[in-house]
């Protein structure tokens, strides 16, 4: 393996080391789908992670005052580098830009309508992944632990997952024995997802139901104590012309647990997460019968020291 020159030493370096520590771990732990590189150098502004043979890598938005073409050039080395050190081939490494959003539907808006998908094993289970149509893979990694947790609390129980995405939260209820799993997403895209990787997994599980709604008006609708565990992982902010109001998650998140907890029958559980990085959870407003701060449980290796979320266990 050649070491490259210049500026992309640097990045070849500290890549390198970072694999190196990293790939043990995941092999330790039997992980092909994993976090190995995210904004580690300020000349590097690149998150990368490994979906077994192949690479996603995101460029954070920035001024770089690069021209296109060296722009281009500079991406090409990146690319070399990350080809030298992880050993995936060049074919199999997709780079998109990564702007900031203010809400969920910039976040996971189609790029184009090239289709990537394939399938990833986490779990014992299996997860369509896209890394060419939308920002984002159709997997959230930092969630793997909170996922195993919830299939461990799922036996027998009626689940709910809000702000559903794909409905990896609702295949691994459905893993861990769950007598009914209802998934609830604005996005039909996601929806039509979540049913696919139900039925990737558990093609005669009939308990899985998907409701296409706003969440925020869904929760006032539903009957009182009729699930024993929800999963909510919101948008910080949403706008979507298609939702009643605006959510603001700072704002609004007492409104919303307060919500999910009506809907819980004695002794129910709700796991309630947020990336809006300065979340400070007001619990005085919250009439829970004990609420547990699991952030630091549910941090994998991959994300020890970068992890830009909160977890939350609740019990009614």
């Amino acid at each position: 393996m050649s070491q490259p020159e210049g500026k992309f030493l640097m990045f070849y370096n500290r890549l390198q080391k970072v694999y190196r520590h990293l790939s043990k771990q995941a092999t330790r732990q039997g992980i092909s789908c994993y976090r190995v590189y995210d904004h580690d150098l300020p000349e590097f502004p690149l998150l990368i992670e490994i979906f077994h043979d192949k690479l996603y890598v995101s460029e954070y938005k920035r001024r770089h005052e690069m021209e296109e073409q060296e722009h281009e050039a500079w991406l090409d080395g990146c690319k070399k580098v990350m080809h030298e050190v992880l050993g995936i081939a060049p074919e199999n490494i997709f780079v998109k830009l990564r702007q900031r959003k203010t809400n969920r539907q910039g976040q996971y808006q189609k790029l184009d309508e090239q289709k990537n998908e394939f399938v990833v094993a986490e779990g014992g289970l299996q997860f369509l992944v896209n890394l060419t149509d939308y920002l984002d893979t159709g997997l959230f990694l930092d969630h793997r632990i909170t996922r195993g947790m919830v299939r461990e609390a799922a036996k027998d129980k009626r689940v709910l997952n809000l702000f559903c995405y794909t409905g990896s939260f609702s295949v691994y209820a459905a893993a861990g024995g769950a007598a009914q799993v209802v998934s609830v997403d604005l996005s039909k895209t996601y929806l039509d997802w979540a049913e696919r990787n139900m039925r990737l997994n558990f093609p005669l599980f009939a308990s899985h139901q998907v409701i296409h709604a706003d969440v925020l008006a869904k929760l006032r609708e539903l009957p009182a104590e009729c699930f024993d565990l929800i999963v909510m992982d919101p948008p910080t902010f949403s706008n979507s012309k298609r939702m009643d109001g605006v959510l603001d998650i700072q704002r609004d998140h007492v409104q919303l647990i307060s919500d999910c907890l009506r809907l819980l029958a004695p002794g129910g559980m709700l796991y309630f997460s947020t990336n809006f990085t300065k979340f400070k959870l007001a619990e005085d407003g919250i009439a829970a019968s004990q609420i547990r701060d699991i952030t630091k449980a549910t941090t994998p290796f991959d994300f020890a020291g970068k992890l830009n979320r909160y977890c939350f266990k609740l019990w009614k």
